[in-house]
């Protein structure tokens, strides 16, 4: 039997709707409110681990999830842009920007580089056993792209045409280093 690991994205938070980089703030109300009503439409699983964000806590939470706080499941270090927007940094470090978001080994912030950032979580998924059942990790977008990066193979520069909207869930299967993708499916109680 092939393991399952499923990833949900966290619910919107105020960092979200600000392109923030990496702020690590607190799930929005409405976030909050999708969340909880989104708890309905999650799989089960045997196994249950979240990014050790705030938003990823606080979403886990609102699904009805008791997951344990996993390091290696945390998003990519950003450094000194921790907490900034986005268009602040575009304006203040236009080279920086341009290499983070066309140079996977890029880390103009100080933090981590996205290919140190596909490799550790590349790393985690690995740990996953054949037959281990479903396992449910409530993680930051860019750990879902990591993730997929690995699983399938990609070429690093792929991370930034992974799209990973809020609640929504992205599934692998297989293990030993063999992964298939089941595309990502809305966490909504309407969904099939």
């Amino acid at each position: 039997m092939a393991a399952r690991v499923m990833f949900v994205s966290p619910a919107e938070s105020g960092a979200l709707r600000e392109a923030r980089v990496d702020d690590d703030g607190p799930l929005s109300a409405v976030g909050r409110r999708r969340a909880v009503a989104a708890a309905a439409a999650l799989p089960m699983a045997s196994r249950r681990f979240s990014s050790p964000s705030a938003r990823c806590r606080e979403t886990a939470a609102a699904l009805g999830v008791e997951a344990a706080p996993e390091p290696g499941l945390r998003d990519c270090a950003m450094g000194r842009w921790r907490g900034r927007r986005l268009d602040e940094l575009s304006a203040a470090e236009p080279e920086g920007v341009a290499a983070w978001l066309s140079d996977p080994a890029a880390a103009p912030h100080g933090g981590e580089s996205l290919l140190d950032l596909c490799s550790r979580v590349g790393a985690w998924l690995d740990t996953v056993p054949s037959g281990s059942g479903r396992v449910l990790a409530v993680v930051e977008p860019g750990v879902v792209r990591a993730a997929l990066v690995h699983a399938l193979g990609l070429p690093p520069a792929a991370f930034w045409r992974l799209d990973v909207p809020p609640l929504s869930l992205t599934e692998v299967t297989g293990g030993g280093g063999r992964w298939n993708l089941r595309c990502g499916r809305p966490l909504d109680a309407g969904s099939p």
